[in-house]
């Protein structure tokens, strides 16, 4: 189960304890905030989109859209999400659960400029129904990030 995969992964850096999980589904950014009692926007959700045979992840602020010129620009190709079955198939996490932890090597962790916002985001743990609070400075190590990308629109009060 992916969101055991995903407590060992977090148990290995030391953040498992955090882990909460959901008597109702967090699967969508509109549910999991509802679930955690925060804003949509404290939300890290993990978007998956193809990169030629793979993929790559981008972990945005859930008010945040991505911006296909961005994206085009910092990446060399258009945005295209995976569709469910590649989603579950390329990172192992299926779609309301897929997050930045206990991923195959070969998949490539972005994290938007957006959620530099925020003390605290809330990316999912693998399943469904399950979130983790974490700082910025955590999520870059516990995911293993590449790096910081601006890729994203709609989060900016002058884009609002």
């Amino acid at each position: 189960m992916s969101i055991e995969r995903v407590r060992t992964y977090l148990a290995e850096r030391g953040l498992d304890s955090r882990i909460m999980e959901f008597s109702v589904s967090s699967a969508t950014v509109a549910l999991a905030a509802q679930a955690l009692g925060c804003e949509k926007a404290h939300i890290a959700k993990t978007l998956s989109f193809a990169d030629g045979d793979g993929c790559l992840l981008i972990v945005a602020a859930g008010d945040a859209r991505i911006d296909n010129r961005r994206f085009r620009e910092r990446f060399g190709f258009k945005a295209r999400m995976l569709t469910h079955e590649d989603a579950l198939r390329l990172t192992g996490h299926a779609v309301g659960g897929v997050c930045p932890f206990a991923l195959p090597k070969e998949v490539a962790v972005y994290l938007d400029e957006s959620l530099k916002r925020f003390e605290t985001v809330y990316p999912a743990c693998g399943s469904a129904n399950s979130a983790v609070p974490l700082s910025c400075e955590e999520l870059r190590q516990a995911s293993g990030a590449v790096g910081w990308v601006d890729v994203c629109k709609a989060w900016r009060p002058e884009e609002a």
